[in-house]
Parts: C-alpha cells; structure tokens; sequence
C-alpha cells in the first residue's frame, strides 16, 4: 500500500509540473486546469488514507498486509 501511495503522489507532482508546462505554452486554459484539480483530489486521497483521526489511527494502519 506504501508503493502504491507512493506512486498516487509522484503522479500528482507530474500533473502539476505537467499541468503548469501546458499553461506557460499556450494550452487552453481548461487543461491545465483540469489536471491541477486531478493532481489536488489525488493528494486528497493520500491525505485521508495517511493522516490519523483523532483517536491517532490512520486508515493505512489497520489496512492487513
């Protein structure tokens, strides 16, 4: 699950850095924007699965290897 959280966050860093490539050459707006907010509910994603609750569990710890 750690390879798999790993890799959710180097693919938001890539649509970010993607997204603001796209923008400086010229894309329509509507693309980058698009994949700004993708590379935001994919964080979104990590975030839940890692932070913990307030009893100090996180949901990937009681995930069973």
């Amino acid at each position: 699950m750690n390879i798999v959280l790993s890799i959710v966050m180097l693919a938001a860093i890539a649509l970010t850095v993607g997204a603001f490539v796209m923008w400086r050459r010229g894309a329509p707006p509507k693309q980058p924007l698009l994949m700004v907010f993708l590379a935001i509910i994919a964080m979104a994603n990590v975030a839940i699965w890692t932070v913990p609750d307030s009893s100090g569990e996180a949901p990937i710890d009681q995930v069973e290897n």
